[in-house]
């Protein structure tokens, strides 16, 4: 399992979160003995694995909506016994689980947004444009509509939309016109052929351009299918409100789209929010966050080298250094 995924921007995500995890006690009220730091994306349990390792005083809440990684990193976790805890959940639900869990704050917060190694190497899961595949995409596949539902029977608008809002897609109607010729024709079921179809309806320019001409598709129905950036608009702000005072946030995202959502949080709990021209700043009006990032940061070029995977990252980190005031 190691071998098949490499932890990105690993070392980078441990330093930013130590000063929160190093020493029992140092983040403020409410921890117990054990300073509690939840992995919102376990995948295969790189991250976990390195957290429980680096923290020896720390205990792990991690989240994942796919069942067979959490079957996985469960084994892969299962030497460091009850200091674990694994949660079938997705990482919007982080209140609820961390209520069930009796846990009021935590000192430490990891995303690792995206899909994972497991899910872009496993075939049949239909997320790689690179391998013909079910077009499923789902993360959690006991739930949900699959890629190939969407693409058959939303309407032709709302994929348009889907692609240039999830894709960044300048040749979105092209491409929704050919899939909607295509799906009458037969129903979409394997990427290959979705692929083929997208290629097809391509100009020659925007052939040149950008990698493989499905990689935008692919990443938009794989966000419509899961709901990634709905999910993140919840689970960014409220892992911030669960983090206590001291407590630090890392979140490691891998496309624009993601990285903007998360910048947009970070900034607005970064900022003074007092009307202008009070001679003194109430408390409900300072700043909630410190950032510890000096906007994203990337992998550096050897990491790259080593796992190319890492290439799109962006990480950003923020301190809780207040409590809400109401």
């Amino acid at each position: 399992m190691s071998q098949r995924h490499v932890p990105v921007m690993l070392q980078r995500c441990l330093d930013l979160l130590a000063p929160a995890l190093e020493r029992p006690g140092a983040t403020g009220a409410g921890e117990g003995p054990h300073p509690v730091v939840v992995d919102c994306t376990l995948g295969l349990g790189g991250h976990s694995e390195a957290l429980l390792t680096r923290f020896p005083a720390a205990r792990l809440v991690a989240l994942d909506r796919d069942r067979e990684a959490l079957r996985l990193s469960g084994e892969r976790l299962a030497p460091f016994g009850d200091r674990a805890t694994l949660v079938h959940a997705v990482y919007d639900e982080l209140p609820d689980v961390l209520g069930r869990l009796g846990i009021p704050a935590v000192q430490g917060v990891l995303f690792d947004l995206g899909v994972s190694s497991m899910q872009l190497d496993e075939a049949d899961r239909g997320f790689a444009y690179a391998q013909d595949a079910p077009l499923d995409m789902r993360m959690d596949q006991t739930t949900g509509a699959g890629a190939a539902e969407v693409l058959n029977t939303y309407p032709p608008g709302e994929l348009v939309r889907i692609l240039r809002a999830y894709g960044e897609e300048k040749q979105a109607k092209r491409i929704v016109a050919a899939i909607v010729r295509e799906r009458e024709k037969e129903p979409f079921t394997n990427s290959a052929r979705l692929v083929e179809v997208i290629r097809d309806a391509l100009p020659q320019a925007a052939k040149r351009t950008g990698g493989n001409p499905a990689k935008r598709t692919f990443q938009a129905l794989r966000i419509e299918v899961n709901g990634e950036l709905t999910v993140l608009e919840r689970a960014v702000p409220a892992a911030v409100k669960a983090l206590a005072v001291g407590g630090r946030i890392a979140v490691l995202s891998y496309h624009s789209l993601e990285d903007r959502l998360v910048k947009q949080v970070f900034a607005e709990g970064a900022a003074i929010t007092a009307p202008p021209g009070l001679p003194v700043v109430p408390e409900r009006y300072q700043p909630r966050l410190k950032l510890l990032t000096r906007g994203a940061e990337l992998p550096s070029e050897e990491e790259v080298a080593r796992n190319r995977r890492a290439a799109p990252a962006r990480l950003r980190g923020a301190e809780r250094i207040r409590e809400d005031v109401r």
